[in-house]
């Protein structure tokens, strides 16, 4: 899994040194070694860490910290050179087929010194260049170093599963990094707030929805692109964002066969995603919520396992029994034959590890589900488990959250679908006591045409494009609704699918998934983000993922015989969720008021009285309970934490 930085100077520098603080914030990432290499004259020759003081001709150096998986050895540590010295690598996760690309570039002549991934891809490059990418299944962050060439390439993967991140500072110089914290320890660093990204957050819950972050200047590569920077021209615009390039689209495969094909189909590619994402030289473990996703997950691997290894599957419960699912996770695993564990998080326990959470996201949160997950993580690490594999990603392929329904009940309607739309209408009310008239209300946020769309969300109770509570001249920041902008707002389940695969969901979730794993140096596998399998899924007709009120058709069709059944035919969906609104609300209401007061108190005009008002309504029980008392504590947490200024 590992962490990298990088930094690129436009000319001669006495800052190499500058690397190793951006290394030592991100230990956690890599706790099993670290390198360093500088490249140095008009031929980026190689230089030896530790760099000699005094201004130098140095053009870029390098820096990484392992988490050894695949090939534990020294000779896998990284920076990584080819054999010819030309091409150097840093780079972050797993390319998981890379023994069948090893095979393939062995009967063309290369040969490996090692067992690691890292020296697969180095000859991939070699042979390939940057179309070595379209040959990826996998999740990676990668920095290349093409002397050959003179050219920088930077990339990430398909579904931006692993995080990069890049800074340009006063004086020129590029910074790359894993997580935005590194660029707090580099010369001429400034925290600002970006303020239309914070209305993202604070009104819609939005992160990761595009290049900009929470930090004015700091930009990420998304999913699926790249950058390639000649060496002539490393000069960017201080704070500037780089022209990046897609290389991968995520195409539906269109698929004509009956639902019992696709069912036996989407069941293949599952089996052989989890086959590839169980290659390790560590021990490997499940997240197991109960649900769906991860009981799938938990019980194909155990099947492909057969009791090789001593499987086991960590679980978030809840002391609130509406919350709890762990009567589920245990039937998933007496089926499997695995060890399992079960904690509870406890709110004290929550304020206690705090800070310390909110440093790790380098970003705002919406919700205390992220310390369930990552107390999860953080009893995998203590029981010796390196890798985990966990169902991100089947709820946006699926039609998996049950805000899919607005979608699925627009498009039967504006398609003139009136039997299958009323008893779509009937199954909800059935299996999820969604009332004809709350139907509605679903159809109208999505069909109502955009000018109306502010007007109508406030008829209807949803979010305003203007919270009362929130001073958005202040905060800089123009009214909007960027799902619209992301093609979430769609009437067509697939195109939603689209959006929520890209910022309009998942990258939120990835991000909390990295940043909650490699807090406990555990490296998070996610078998549905397969890129086949994603493909093969979204080329699916929509009745086969959601209808008759039912999400996920064809996964609980593929799993039959594999899952119990009451978790192959549960209807409610909680995942590894806290007993929030209990804890703000019954348990522990002073603490978390004491939170809002502290985060309002320091809001730098932000937030209007009504946000105490209402905050306060929510914690009363006095109106219904949302995430913006969270959304508020994390958020003036963050700025504490990161000394955000406005």
């Amino acid at each position: 899994m590992c962490g990298f930085a990088a930094l690129l100077f436009p000319g001669p520098t006495d800052a190499a040194g500058a690397i190793q603080p951006m290394l030592d914030v991100i230990r956690h990432r890599g706790p099993d070694g670290e390198g360093r290499v500088g490249f140095a004259g008009p031929d980026w020759e190689a230089q030896a860490a530790p760099f000699p003081g005094g201004r130098q001709d140095i053009a870029i150096v390098l820096g990484h910290r392992r988490l050894a998986v695949i090939d534990r050895s020294a000779e896998a540590d990284q920076p990584m050179v080819d054999a010819q010295g030309d091409c150097w690598v840093v780079f972050v996760g797993e390319i998981y087929n890379y023994l069948e690309l090893r095979a393939e570039l062995a009967t063309a002549g290369a040969q490996f010194r090692t067992s690691s991934d890292t020296e697969v891809l180095l000859a991939a490059y070699r042979r390939w260049g940057a179309e070595c990418l379209d040959r990826l299944n996998g999740m990676f962050s990668i920095l290349i170093v093409d002397r050959r060439r003179r050219t920088v390439l930077v990339a990430r993967d398909r579904f931006g599963i692993k995080p990069l991140y890049y800074w340009v500072a006063p004086d020129g110089m590029i910074a790359f990094a894993s997580e935005i914290k590194q660029f707090t320890t580099l010369p001429g660093w400034q925290s600002r707030l970006n303020g239309q990204r914070a209305y993202d957050f604070l009104n819609w819950g939005l992160l990761d929805h595009g290049a900009e972050t929470l930090f004015q200047g700091v930009f990420q590569l998304g999913p699926g692109e790249y950058l390639t920077l000649p060496r002539d021209s490393l000069d960017t615009a201080p704070g500037g964002r780089m022209p990046a390039r897609r290389w991968y689209r995520p195409v539906p495969r269109p698929f004509a066969g009956s639902f019992a094909e696709a069912a036996a189909g989407f069941r293949a590619l599952l089996e052989d995603s989890v086959r590839l994402r169980l290659r390790a030289d560590v021990p490997v473990g499940t997240c197991l919520s109960g649900g769906l996703d991860s009981s799938s997950i938990a019980l194909l691997m155990a099947r492909q396992l057969q009791g090789a290894g001593a499987q086991r599957s960590f679980t978030a419960g809840s002391r609130e029994p509406s919350r709890d699912e762990r009567h589920y996770a245990e039937q998933v695993a007496a089926a499997g034959g695995f060890r399992a564990e079960y904690l509870y998080p406890e709110p004290d326990a929550l304020f206690d590890e705090l800070d310390d959470l909110v440093w790790h996201q380098d970003e705002p949160f919406d919700s205390t589900s992220l310390y369930a997950q990552r107390r999860v993580f953080a009893a995998a690490r203590a029981a010796g488990v390196t890798v985990m594999l966990d169902g991100q990603g089947a709820d946006e392929l699926l039609g998996g959250y049950h805000g899919c329904f607005a979608p699925h009940l627009a498009g039967l309607l504006r398609r003139g679908r009136w039997s299958t739309l009323a008893r779509e209408m009937a199954a909800l009310r059935r299996h999820h006591g969604v009332s004809s008239g709350a139907a509605l209300k679903l159809v109208l946020s999505v069909l109502l045409p955009e000018p109306v769309q502010d007007l109508g969300r406030r008829v209807i109770g949803a979010t305003a494009y203007a919270p009362p509570w929130l001073d958005l001249a202040r905060l800089g920041a123009e009214p909007g609704d960027p799902f619209l902008a992301l093609g979430a707002r769609s009437a067509d389940l697939g195109a939603v699918s689209l959006a929520q695969l890209g910022g309009a969901g998942l990258q939120r979730l990835l991000h909390w998934e990295d940043r909650n794993a490699m807090s406990q140096s555990i490296e998070a596998r996610l078998p549905f983000l397969d890129y086949r399998l994603v493909e093969f899924t979204l080329g699916l007709p929509n009745d086969y993922k959601l209808s008759g009120g039912t999400t996920k058709q064809v996964l609980r069709a593929a799993l039959e015989g594999v899952l119990p059944e009451p978790v192959r035919t549960r209807q409610d969906k909680i995942g590894f969720a806290t007993a929030e609104q209990m804890w703000m609300q019954r348990d522990r209401p002073e603490r978390f008021c004491a939170l809002i007061d502290q985060a309002l108190a320091a809001g730098s005009g932000i937030f209007t009285a009504e946000a105490k008002r209402r905050c306060a309504a929510i914690l009363a029980g006095q109106a219904p309970f949302s995430p913006l008392p969270w959304r508020i504590i994390s958020f003036g947490l963050w700025r504490r934490r990161f000394a955000v200024s406005v």
